[in-house]
């Protein structure tokens, strides 16, 4: 469920719970215009506490380029000594 559902869910709880005078035997409607409110808020909390973790940028180890290896050949066909 995404934000918007969170708030469709706060809104019409609190619609239920402040703005009806319905009565239904065996349901309170003041109750669960309460849970869907609360649930809507859970939402919300999580949605927002996922959406921070996904932007915070860790920062990376940052590339360190080499330079080049110039290997100087010398005339009669040895190099540096070690075979390269």
């Amino acid at each position: 469920m995404g934000l918007g559902g969170c708030i469709i869910l706060i809104a019409v709880g609190a619609i239920l719970t402040f703005a009806t005078d319905w009565h239904m035997q065996g349901v309170n409607l003041d109750l669960v215009g309460i849970i869907l409110m609360a649930v809507g808020l859970i939402g919300v909390a999580t949605f927002s506490g996922i959406a921070r973790r996904r932007r915070v940028v860790v920062p990376s180890t940052p590339v360190v380029e080499e330079e080049p290896h110039h290997h100087h050949h010398r005339v009669d066909g040895y190099s540096d000594g070690y075979g390269v």
